[in-house]
């Protein structure tokens, strides 16, 4: 577990084993997951004042980060119903 804002561990916390079922079994959902979690870091940085960066570069990330959230919502929503 990290201590970086925004984790998808901290955006679904009901849903750990669900992430953690989808990045064993989707290569898709793994990559989405790595990317998500690659912009997320850089963003946090960032913020942090680690990494320096223009209004429109953390805009664009935090698109970025929220399309990526977006996109892993539906896959976790998809693999909840796919449960028996």
């Amino acid at each position: 577990m990290t201590h970086t804002p925004h984790d998808l561990h901290a955006e679904f916390p009901d849903d750990g084993l669900v992430l953690h079922a989808l990045k064993l079994n989707s290569t898709h959902f793994k990559l989405r997951s790595d990317n998500y979690h690659e912009i997320n870091r850089e963003i946090h940085r960032i913020e942090a004042g680690i990494d320096a960066a223009s209004d429109e570069r953390v805009e664009a990330l935090k698109k970025s980060r929220l399309t990526l959230l977006d996109e892993i919502s539906g896959m976790i929503t998809t693999a909840k119903g796919a449960k028996p």
